[in-house]
């Protein structure tokens, strides 16, 4: 199967994923609040998102793999690709020791970390939740190095099937032991397992499928100086992503507790599926960024790559974003609890801070190919440190929406303003054009907004039946705008094709 199969079938896998993801959170989410109450869910945010800084060890050695498999594979040197897979091997290996010995360190400081927001029980559970939380991020080192082989060769659809079940078994597999009382501490014993699973399955793909070699000597130490030099950005971007994503919970759980945590964390979940609907298609297309900027460099290409998948990714996120303006907050409130609602606020002010700077992700691995990226690192540095001092004040001023805010503010500042500016300047992607592209779907907009608001008038979406008729309205409302106002000729032809290939299939 060639690459561009492999490609089309991977997002249809990854779309397929999505959809399994969000129905089973849909159908186990409330189930699983009910269950754990809203005191241990917060708690279960709170040590994830504690625990999660451990990844900031990989240094951003994970994103550069593409990168230097390609230039290895291109040198036409006999063992270049199998002594940089050894390279990485032993790199990855010898964080995933530091890992597990800066896990046994925070374990030994628990009251210090969280502070005095968590009484004596949450404590006791907070470290047995740690101490698995730890194994899970030391055995994901090495699983990073077999999935990185696997994503180099664009062999999508194998890593794309195994998300698939990851996500149909997640939930089939902890809702037994939520019922039988185990409560978080099942949930993720449950991830554990599962990660395990995932390690396996990656190495026999790996070393029998793929037939992949390591050569653990003869080390280019200059490869390594130069992926050091290369990841060290990368590294800063993935401690502003911790600060800018997980820092909320961390100052929510010291400042008010974990119930202020639990509401936020369901907002933030929220935001997390928005954010997996982009990144999503532009995933799959790494390898071919790589592979344009090592042979042309063409900068009208990339441009061309990155406003075509652009427009993909706006015609779904848009829809899903105004539609959540007019219907979340009762969703909200069937889902999670009245108890959810503020997460409501939350998740808006995420989720429209997220849709620019998600059309437009295929723009980091651009910067990354072109080794490009520290300039962002840097200004995104700033802008998290930034975004800290405000989420304090403001979460004294409104609590857990305040927080909300503080991140949305730094985000619109470093990713939309500062990050078109920085594109068209020293990338070389012509944003003007990505701009005049994406400006034809103002019209849809338009229509669809004020379908929403005539809906929510003549329907009273308080009541199940209606508010479901509602959704459909809109969203027949919104494709048929976009379909007749904004699509490319391009575009329609694509989605012509793909109903007469359902038609005969039919």
């Amino acid at each position: 199967m060639n690459n561009a199969q492999q490609r089309n079938i991977g997002i249809a896998l990854s779309y397929m994923t999505q959809l399994i993801h969000i129905i089973t959170s849909i159908i186990y989410t409330p189930v699983m609040l009910r269950l754990l109450g809203q005191s241990e869910y917060g708690l279960y945010q709170l040590v994830i998102s504690v625990t999660s800084y451990l990844n900031l060890l990989s240094f951003g050695f994970s994103s550069s793999y593409i990168r230097f498999y390609s230039r290895a594979k291109a040198s036409g040197e006999k063992d270049a690709v199998a002594r940089l897979n050894g390279m990485y091997f032993t790199v990855f290996f010898v964080i995933s020791i530091v890992s597990a010995l800066c896990g046994m360190e925070m374990l030994c400081n628990t009251e210090a970390i969280f502070g005095s927001g968590l009484s004596p029980q949450e404590y006791s559970k907070a470290r047995i939740l740690m101490i698995l939380m730890v194994f899970n991020v030391t055995i994901s080192f090495p699983s990073t190095v077999y999935s990185s082989i696997i994503s180099a060769q664009e062999q999508f659809i194998f890593l794309k099937t195994v998300d698939l079940l990851q996500g149909l078994f997640s939930p089939l597999l902890t809702l037994p032991l939520l019922i039988m009382g185990y409560g978080s501490v099942g949930m993720v014993f449950i991830i554990t397992i599962l990660n395990v699973g995932r390690l396996a399955a990656n190495i026999y793909y790996c070393l029998r499928k793929l037939h992949a070699k390591f050569l653990f000597r003869g080390f280019r130490w200059k490869t390594l100086q130069e992926m050091w030099i290369f990841t060290f950005f990368i590294f800063i971007n993935q401690v502003v992503d911790q600060i800018i994503w997980n820092a909320d919970k961390f100052l929510l759980g010291r400042m008010m507790g974990t119930t202020a945590v639990a509401v936020y964390g369901l907002g933030s979940n929220l935001n997390s599926l928005y954010t997996q609907l982009s990144t999503t298609i532009s995933g799959v297309f790494v390898p071919r960024v790589n592979e344009i900027v090592s042979q042309s460099d063409d900068n009208w290409a990339l441009t061309r790559l990155f406003t075509r998948i652009g427009r993909i990714q706006f015609m779904l996120l848009s829809l899903v974003l105004t539609g959540f303006v007019f219907f979340g907050r009762q969703f909200i409130i069937w889902w999670g609890g009245a108890e959810y609602e503020q997460s409501y606020d939350v998740a808006l002010w995420l989720i429209a801070s997220q849709i620019i700077p998600l059309i437009q992700n295929m723009g980091i691995e651009i910067q990354r190919a072109k080794n490009m990226h520290q300039m962002r690192s840097l200004v995104y540095l700033a802008m998290s440190i930034f975004k800290v001092v405000l989420s304090i004040q403001l979460i004294k001023l409104w609590g857990v929406v305040g927080a909300a805010i503080g991140t949305a503010i730094a985000v619109f500042a470093g990713e939309i303003l500062f990050m078109n500016v920085y594109y068209h300047k020293r990338i070389g992607l012509n944003m003007i054009s990505f701009w005049k592209s994406v400006s034809s779907f103002v019209p849809t907009l338009l229509v669809a907004l004020a379908a929403g608001v005539l809906i929510t008038r003549v329907l009273d979406i308080h009541r199940i039946s209606q508010f479901c008729l509602g959704i459909v309205l809109y969203t027949l409302v919104y494709c048929g705008a976009l379909y007749t106002l904004s699509m490319e000729e391009e575009e329609k032809a694509q989605i012509k094709a793909l109903l007469n290939k359902l038609r005969r299939k039919g």
